[in-house]
């Protein structure tokens, strides 16, 4: 297979940090928001994972020090969404789908296409730290996503005149709720389900390319985001996305496979700061975020863990984790 070489990774070495940033989202879309085909969804997706191998080694290696610069650099999510709360004065709507990531925004492009609505941006967006659920509520100004639940997040959040529910049940189960209020925000539990029921060592991620088309393509689905875009603006979009963890490079240093287990088991970062390392570049990083010191796996790596290593995960530094899609589309 022929290299895949972007005139991008030339120049992250030396630009300033949000400018690499700025250029690394821009390659991420370039890549990820192509059209998909459903017979060949698998191979396609595998090959766009390829494609940015390079540039994760790079940030892992002798521009790691780009991710101390991560939170500053990037438009965030959950930031983005009270911008587009806040500048919407008529009827809005957000729907969060648990755990998306770039690699399903192009059946969210090309549905929306076919179906007759206008795409008003489609863009990546930068994830909290750690990439997490929790994280991202709180960046919103709710405690956890459970407090969405039957309107129950009350008034003292980010998105101010939102009701609200977090569900994790089958699409067209979801129309009951959608009434004719004007400000809705929908967070569904839906794929990150999956993702954890699918992470076991395995053909998870395949099974995962498959059934993310099959859904995102599917009536049901876009019958749910016709009721919520009826009258509003929406936007879609992912507190965080999800490494392939089960395509990653094993770590063969045994002492590095060592620390890494004793540091972080099965996970991608754990909270708090941890022993220091002496190995450079680094293979994990310490950062102070907006959520805290924590401590984050850097780039692709696994190693071997009780139970063995999820194939599907999030958490870490990687940029399939931290990137999502933002699209707003109206009817």
């Amino acid at each position: 297979m022929t290299a895949y070489h972007h005139p991008l990774l030339d120049s992250v070495l030396t630009a300033q940090p949000k400018e690499a940033w700025q250029g690394i989202f821009a390659m991420l879309w370039d890549i990820f928001s192509a059209p998909l085909t459903p017979q060949h969804v698998e191979r396609e997706v595998t090959e766009r994972e390829r494609k940015v191998s390079e540039l994760e080694l790079l940030l892992s290696g002798s521009a790691w020090e780009l991710w101390r610069d991560f939170e500053k650099s990037v438009p965030h999510t959950a930031q983005s969404l009270i911008d587009f709360w806040l500048g919407s004065s008529s009827g809005k709507a957000i729907l969060i789908l648990d755990s998306l990531s770039l690699r399903e925004a192009p059946w969210l492009l090309q549905e929306a296409e076919r179906r007759g609505y206008r795409i008003h941006q489609a863009r990546v967006c930068g994830s909290e730290l750690p990439s997490d659920t929790t994280s991202f509520a709180k960046a919103l100004g709710f405690a956890q996503r459970s407090v969405l639940e039957n309107n129950g997040a009350g008034s003292t959040h980010a998105l101010p005149g939102a009701r609200t529910e977090s569900l994790n049940v089958a699409w067209e189960d979801c129309l009951n709720w959608i009434a004719s209020a004007p400000a809705l925000v929908l967070w569904h539990h839906w794929p990150d389900e999956r993702i954890h029921q699918l992470a076991e060592p395995g053909d998870g991620f395949q099974k995962l390319c498959r059934e993310t088309a099959q859904h995102l393509t599917s009536d049901s689905f876009w019958q749910m985001v016709e009721r919520m875009a009826t009258g509003r603006r929406l936007v879609i979009t992912s507190d965080h996305g999800y490494a392939a963890s089960g395509m990653f490079a094993d770590v063969t240093n045994k002492e590095q496979a060592g620390w890494l287990k004793e540091n972080f088991r099965s996970s991608r970062f754990a909270q708090g700061p941890s022993a220091t390392h002496h190995w450079v570049p680094p293979i994990s990083l310490c950062l102070q975020t907006a959520h805290g010191t924590n401590q984050f796996a850097l780039g692709r790596r696994k190693w071997r863990s009780a139970g063995g290593y999820p194939t599907l995960a999030h958490g870490g530094l990687s940029l399939l984790e931290v990137a999502v899609p933002f699209i707003e589309i109206s009817r």
